[in-house]
C-alpha cells in the first residue's frame, strides 16, 4: 500500500491467539499470512488516521504558542504521557526563546529550571552534550544511581518518575528546541510509539520553523514601528500626557506624536496610513517626520499643517491615503485648536461631561485633489482629559461603528473619579473596558493608538 513503511513494527494490538481445544473443529489460523497482513494493515491505517488528525489540528494553529501547546498535547497522546514541556531555543541565537508546559504550572517550570541544565534531557539536547542526539529515554529516573541530586529532588516534588525527550530540528532551520514528556510512573514509549512520535515531530518541527520566522518578522516590524515613534513623551507645565500603542502582527501605519512648540505650546497628533507591512511602516515614518516640520513652522494653524501634509502625501505617496488629526494646545490657557482629515473625533473626559468633540466631516488625506476643512476650538476645564485615538481601537472591538463609539464613550464615562487625576490610569481603564481581551492580541491585524492629555 502506498505511503506505508514496511519496516514499521506490527501494531501493539496484534496478539497471539488462544490455544484451541483438542476436540474443537478446525478453523482458519489467525496466523495465516492473510490474517496477519490484514491485522497489520488495519493497524497502519489506524496509525495513519491518527497522525492525519493530529497534523490537521497542528496546521490550524497560527501562532507559535498555540503550535507549541498542540505539539505537547499530541505528543503526550502518542507516547502515553500526561505532562510535558517544550523548550524553544533556536540554535542561531535569534530567538524567540520560550518554555511552555503541559500539566505544569509556572511554578513547576520554575522548579525544573533550577536543575542544572546538563542534568536535564532537554539541556543535553540543546547544548549538544554527549548522548543528546535525537532522543533521550529515561525510563526510571529515581532508580538511576548517577541522577543529579537537585533533579531527584524536583522529580520527587513534582511527581514524575520517567521522561522521554526529542530534539526539534529541521535540515534548513537547524535546531529549534527540545520537547520532553513526563511519566508519573517508571515507563518508556514502545517502539511503535517512538516511531509515531518521530513522524509527528518531523512534520511539527517544519511547521514550528515557519512560525518562528513569522514571529521574528512580527518582532522586527514592532521594533521598526517603535523606533519611528516617540521614545518618550514631553514634560510640560499645565499638561500631563500618557499613551498606549500596539502594532498589529503585520506591521501597520498607525502613529502618534507629541512635540513642544514655540511659545510654550504643545502639538498633539494621531494618524493612520493605509496598508500594512514594511512599506506602510516606512510611509508612516515619513509622514510623521513631515508633520513635525510643518507643526514647528505653522502649528498654530492646524488646517495649514494638514494641507501641507496632504500635498506632500499626494506628490510622494500617490497610491496611499491617510487619516490624521492635529491639535495645537496652549496648556496655560487650556485652549485647543484642532483639525482632522477623515479621523475619529477626540473624546473629552471631565467631572461634569464626557463627550465627543464636534469636528467637521472631512476626507482622508490623499483622497481629493485639494483637501481643506475648518478647524475647531475648545477650552478644557481644569482636570479634564482629551483622548485622541486611531480607528484601530474601534475596529478591535468587532462591533459596528456606532456601537464601537458607544462602547468607547461608556468606557470613558466609567473612569472612577479617583483615577481621573492620572492620565496613565485613564488610558489603562479605557483600554480594559473597550478591549477586555487585552491590547496585544495576535488575532487582530489592527494597530491601536490611545493618547491622553490631562490639563491642570
Amino acid at each position: 500500500m502506498a505511503g506505508i513503511d514496511s519496516t514499521v513494527p506490527s501494531p501493539a494490538h496484534t496478539v497471539a491467539p488462544a490455544p484451541a481445544a483438542p476436540d474443537a473443529p478446525a478453523v482458519a489460523s489467525p496466523h495465516a499470512p492473510g490474517a496477519v497482513l490484514q491485522d497489520r494493515l488495519a493497524g497502519w491505517v489506524s496509525d495513519l488516521t491518527t497522525l492525519h488528525e493530529l497534523t490537521e489540528r497542528l496546521v490550524r494553529t497560527d501562532t507559535l504558542d498555540e503550535a507549541l501547546q498542540e505539539l505537547l498535547r499530541a505528543g503526550a497522546a502518542l507516547v502515553g504521557a500526561r505532562r510535558g514541556l517544550v523548550v524553544l531555543e533556536p540554535g542561531d541565537g535569534q530567538g524567540p526563546d520560550t518554555t511552555i508546559g503541559l500539566g505544569l504550572a509556572r511554578a513547576d517550570l520554575g522548579h525544573i529550571e533550577t536543575v542544572p541544565r546538563s542534568a536535564m534531557s532537554y539541556g543535553r539536547i540543546l547544548d549538544g552534550l554527549p548522548g543528546g542526539d535525537g532522543e533521550i529515554t529515561e525510563p526510571d529516573l529515581l532508580g538511576e544511581d548517577g541522577l543529579d541530586p537537585r533533579h531527584r529532588e524536583v522529580a520527587a516534588r513534582l511527581g514524575y518518575a520517567a521522561s522521554y525527550a526529542l530534539a526539534l530540528s529541521t535540515e534548513d532551520a537547524g535546531r529549534l528546541g527540545a520537547a520532553v514528556w513526563l511519566y508519573d510512573e517508571p515507563a518508556e514509549p514502545a517502539e511503535r510509539q517512538r516511531h509515531l512520535i518521530g513522524l509527528y515531530t518531523r512534520y511539527a518541527t517544519e511547521h514550528l520553523a515557519r512560525l518562528v520566522e513569522v514571529e521574528r518578522t512580527r518582532a522586527a516590524m514592532r521594533t521598526m514601528t517603535d523606533e519611528l515613534l516617540p521614545a518618550r513623551l514631553p514634560r510640560m507645565g499645565g499638561v500631563q500626557l500618557a499613551v498606549r500603542h500596539s502594532t498589529g502582527p503585520r506591521g501597520g501605519g498607525d502613529w502618534y506624536d507629541a512635540l513642544p512648540l514655540p511659545d510654550a505650546a504643545l502639538g498633539l497628533a494621531v494618524g493612520s496610513v493605509t496598508g500594512s507591512g514594511p512599506s506602510a511602516v516606512a510611509a508612516m515614518g515619513r509622514l510623521r517626520a513631515s508633520l513635525r516640520a510643518y507643526a514647528v513652522m505653522e502649528g498654530e494653524d492646524p488646517v495649514a499643517v494638514l494641507s501641507d501634509l496632504e500635498l506632500l502625501l499626494r506628490l510622494t505617496e500617490p497610491a496611499r491615503s491617510a487619516t490624521a488629526l492635529f491639535a495645537y494646545c496652549e496648556p496655560a490657557l487650556r485652549k485647543i485648536t484642532l483639525a482632522g482629515a477623515g479621523h475619529s473625533p477626540p473624546l473629552l473626559i471631565g467631572e461634569r461631561r464626557t463627550e465627543f468633540v464636534e469636528t467637521s466631516v472631512s476626507a482622508p488625506l490623499g483622497m481629493l485633489a485639494c483637501w481643506e476643512a475648518p478647524s475647531v476650538e475648545l477650552t478644557a476645564e481644569a482636570g479634564e482629559t482629551v483622548l485622541l485615538y486611531t480607528d484601530g481601537l474601534l475596529h478591535r472591538t468587532g462591533d459596528p461603528t456606532d456601537r464601537a463609539f458607544a462602547r468607547l464613550h461608556a468606557a470613558a464615562a466609567g473612569v472612577p473619579r479617583a483615577l481621573r487625576q492620572d492620565p496613565e490610569a485613564v488610558v489603562d481603564h479605557v483600554l480594559r473596558a473597550v478591549l477586555p481581551d487585552g491590547l496585544d492580541r495576535d488575532d487582530s491585524d489592527e494597530d491601536v493608538v490611545l493618547l491622553a492629555a490631562r490639563f491642570a
